[in-house]
């Protein structure tokens, strides 16, 4: 199996959104990730990163995810999207047999339409988080994540093909339902695919805790999971962790 670490995007934030210390006034850029794993039985994305149409300009951005945008604001350029990324894995959209939408939030499933073969993974209660009636203003844009692809809803520890080779693992607290995913490679080892449950690396080396949290003390439970996965070997790859995103292979530069 390969593990192709794809660009999904970028996003300019408020610096004290993640390091509460900070000045109002600060600002910082976020790389925004995806995964494909290519499995012997099928070719499986984790998440898919921004929709192109938001990097198009601010217009666009705001028309797509309305006041979000000016909350996280695009200012990647408009070919650095997971649609231009897996061209360069030589992968079109329709050949993508599974995504695993670690949730629902527009940073992390705006290509999900492009996925029309594709079955959507997701836990059950990022389903109802996505459902409920103030779904908008907890960040869930229809738009982005409501699509008539065939639906895989889990409530568990889910081994998805069987092999122990991707597992996904229900890692609450950034939403209700956010899930992440234990990928084993025979030569480079074991990561977790941890998503915005470990939006950057100061959650784990300094106990950093976001603003962006559904419910920090379930938040911590799930950091304290990371922690002992991460203690058994696996190597943790964060959801917007800049100094880590500069040191991955990307693209067909794939680990194995």
């Amino acid at each position: 199996m390969k593990m192709h670490v794809l660009a999904g995007g970028r996003l300019r934030m408020r610096r004290n959104i993640y390091f509460t210390d900070a000045d109002k006034s600060e600002m910082i850029d976020l790389p925004v990730s995806a995964f494909l794993l290519r499995h012997p039985q099928g070719n499986v994305m984790f998440d898919s990163g921004c929709h192109p149409s938001v990097a198009e300009g601010p217009e666009q951005a705001a028309a797509r995810w309305g006041g979000m945008a000016r909350m996280m604001t695009p200012v990647a350029p408009p070919e650095e999207n997971v649609i231009t990324s897996l061209q360069c894995v030589g992968v079109k959209p329709d050949d993508i047999d599974l995504v695993i939408c670690s949730h629902f939030h527009p940073d992390h499933c705006g290509c999900n339409v492009f996925f029309r073969k594709a079955t959507m993974l997701v836990h059950a209660k990022e389903l109802e988080a996505a459902q409920a009636p103030d779904a908008a203003q907890k960040g869930y844009l229809p738009t982005e994540w409501d699509h008539p692809n065939l639906r895989q809803v889990i409530d568990q520890q889910h081994d998805v093909f069987g092999d122990s080779k991707i597992v996904c693992v229900p890692l609450p607290g950034h939403t209700p339902g956010i899930v992440g995913a234990l990928v084993n490679l025979d030569r480079d080892g074991t990561f977790l695919l941890a998503s915005d449950t470990v939006s950057v690396r100061a959650m784990l080396d300094r106990d950093v805790m976001p603003k962006n949290m559904w419910n920090a003390e379930v938040s911590a439970q799930s950091i304290a999971e990371v922690k002992r996965i991460e203690a058994r070997g696996a190597t943790v790859l964060c959801g917007h962790d800049d100094a880590q995103w500069q040191t991955l292979r990307k693209g067909a530069d794939a680990y194995e």
